[in-house]
């Protein structure tokens, strides 16, 4: 089993279309930068809590 450091704890507000901002901070934490790809994962505990996962894809320069 891993185990996490929590960088972030916050509510953020889902918009219209399901959209979710990201939080200047966090993006920059993250070096996110127009056009790169994240990753999502979705999971569910036995009680029926829900919480997903982001991470950002590592970028290809052969590609």
């Amino acid at each position: 089993m891993a185990i996490f450091r929590v960088l972030y704890y916050r509510d953020i507000t889902v918009g219209s279309g399901g959209r979710i901002t990201i939080p200047l901070e966090m993006r920059d934490h993250m070096r996110l930068a127009d056009g790169d790809a994240l990753k999502v994962r979705l999971e569910e505990s036995e009680s029926g809590q829900r919480q997903f996962t982001v991470w950002k894809t590592e970028s290809n320069p052969n590609i």
